[in-house]
């Protein structure tokens, strides 16, 4: 029988749009995370299987179509994981839908150069297309983790990192605390690197890999059963969910804002007394970043937090904005802060946000992308904070983190390095609608928690507000879109973990050993070991 060579030519181009949309079905919403330990492997398919002497679709693979090939499969990944940004542009950056979307493609068309890359450097290591798979599946594990770092320290955006699907293993997520999701990227992408060689080899040897490799699957898969009883607590918080709606500057009259804090806080007080009576100590309440315009240099809402925190005998985390204008400034300085009240009322400390969102917070080369200035049209452009020290409450410490800075997993880690007992998290989720980002946002600080075993209490404006354990297990949740006080348990530790005290040693030993791998695959003489395929 004739090949057919029309879908032989568009058979790698399915695996790699395949691949994409196992990646998307991950994540939340689907949140289908058992398919992760196969979603990678039709690209590595795809990648790999040209350079195979003896398949029917053998070639000289060259260095632009493997690129290609994870460059596609990125695009349809970013394109259904992070969809929402057409919702954020349109809804709230005042773009018409076409140019959202148009934002949209070019943000894909960018993050995607890391698939690309991923699959660059395995063409890499198949030693200029010679036959020889073996060591490019063995290597990719690492160069896959490499490819995350750099999303993470390069272009800033390690949203969604493949571990993340296997939050809810708690068994296998223990690994966390060594190398933190970076680890379980690696495994998971291990397992996959065995499903693609399962189609790399002769057939007479396929049967028996696909069932090792679905055994070994499995048993990762099968930590999800795990369940350690409950994390000693002891304390209770009050996270309050406020609910505020996203206006315009004009709306937020001064009656309007009274109004405004006075109903939140009188959701606040009750709940944080009830807290009080449990545990007989000042409790604690946490407001979320909002997209009210809640300056920490206004009279009015200093007096508010402050009557509240005597009210109700309990410290006051709440979102706000800083100004700060040293000699020399033509205007003060903008600051997405976290402000510290203390029970008698006085204004104690605060956090400066250091890790700011690009095109929502700050816009980088304006000149060049002025339609965006309208994200931050309600309040302006922000300046980042300096450091990353915990809140002092005189008994303990708090790790206070803001909305998007929950995705840097080393940059979470030094709060708990600093001193930090506890975390927590206050973001304004509203911006992503009824999508599945509030639920990607939630999964990552729940793998925060887990890396440095600690608990988290988590204060949003619409949802998701939520209490999380060390083992990354959500125990309290507040319902969405409603304004409501959470009281939730949580404790302190002092205790810190391997990745806490050491960062990504992992994810770097990863990056290491990919460019050593690729040199000494350059540099070696004969052909290695072989994984082909003859039907």
């Amino acid at each position: 029988m004739r090949p057919n060579r029309k879908a032989e030519k568009w058979q790698p181009w399915s695996l790699a749009i395949l691949s994409g949309g196992l990646q998307v079905l991950i994540f939340p919403s689907p949140s289908l995370g058992f398919l992760a330990w196969i979603a990678l492997a039709p690209l590595l398919v795809a990648i790999l299987r040209p350079t195979i002497p003896g398949s029917a679709a053998h070639t000289r693979q060259p260095r632009l179509r493997a690129f290609l090939l994870g460059y596609v499969s990125g695009v349809v990944w970013y394109a259904g994981s992070c969809y929402w940004i057409y919702h954020v542009m349109n809804s709230y950056g005042g773009l018409p839908p076409v140019v959202a979307i148009a934002v949209l493609l070019l943000f894909c068309l960018y993050l995607a150069l890391y698939h690309g890359v991923f699959g660059l450097l395995l063409w890499t290591a198949t030693r200029a297309g010679n036959a020889n798979a073996g060591p490019a599946l063995l290597l990719s594990p690492f160069v896959w983790v490499a490819v995350e770092l750099a999303r993470a320290r390069i272009t800033g955006f390690p949203w969604d990192l493949l571990g993340t699907a296997q939050v809810g293993n708690i068994a296998l997520t223990r690994v966390a605390m060594f190398t933190a999701v970076y680890g379980l990227s690696f495994e998971i992408v291990l397992v996959n690197a065995g499903f693609a060689a399962a189609f790399l080899v002769p057939l007479r040897a396929r049967r028996t890999l696909v069932a090792g490799v679905l055994a070994v699957a499995a048993l990762l898969q099968a930590g999800n059963l795990f369940r350690p009883g409950p994390a000693a607590s002891g304390r209770v918080a009050t996270l309050v969910q406020v609910n505020i709606p996203i206006l315009e500057e004009d709306q937020w009259t001064p009656e309007y804002m009274q109004q405004t804090v006075g109903e939140v806080e009188r959701t606040s007080v009750p709940a944080a007394r009830d807290a009080e009576a449990q545990q007989g100590i000042p409790g604690l309440i946490v407001w979320p970043e909002s997209p009210a315009p809640f300056f920490a240099t206004d009279r009015n809402f200093r007096a508010s937090l402050s009557h509240m925190a005597q009210l109700a005998n309990a410290y006051v985390v709440a979102g706000s904005l800083g100004l700060k204008q040293t000699p020399g400034e033509e205007r003060p300085r903008l600051f997405n802060s976290a402000a510290l009240v203390a029970p008698s009322g006085e204004w104690v400390a605060h956090y400066d946000k250091i890790h700011l969102v690009p095109f929502g917070e700050y816009v980088p080369y304006r000149q060049f992308f002025s339609f965006a200035g309208k994200l931050t049209r309600e309040v302006g452009d922000f300046s980042p904070g300096s450091t990353r020290q915990p809140l002092d409450l005189g008994s303990f410490k708090l790790g206070v983190f803001i909305c998007y800075e929950s995705i840097f997993p080393d940059e979470v880690r030094q709060f708990a390095r600093n001193g930090g007992e506890a975390f927590i998290n206050i973001s304004n989720d509203s911006w992503f609608g009824p999508t599945g980002a509030p639920g990607q946002h939630l999964n990552m600080v729940r793998m925060r928690a887990i890396e440095n075993r600690r608990w988290v209490l988590r204060s949003t404006n619409t949802g998701i507000t939520a209490a999380i354990d060390p083992y990354g297990r959500v125990v309290a949740v507040a319902p969405a879109g409603q304004r409501v006080a959470l009281n939730a348990p949580y404790a302190r530790s002092s205790e810190t973990t391997f990745y806490t005290r050491h960062g990504d040693w992992f994810a770097f030993g990863c990056a290491i050993i990919t460019v050593a791998g690729l040199l000494f695959l350059h540099y070696s003489r004969g052909p290695g070991p072989l994984i082909w395929t003859r039907n």
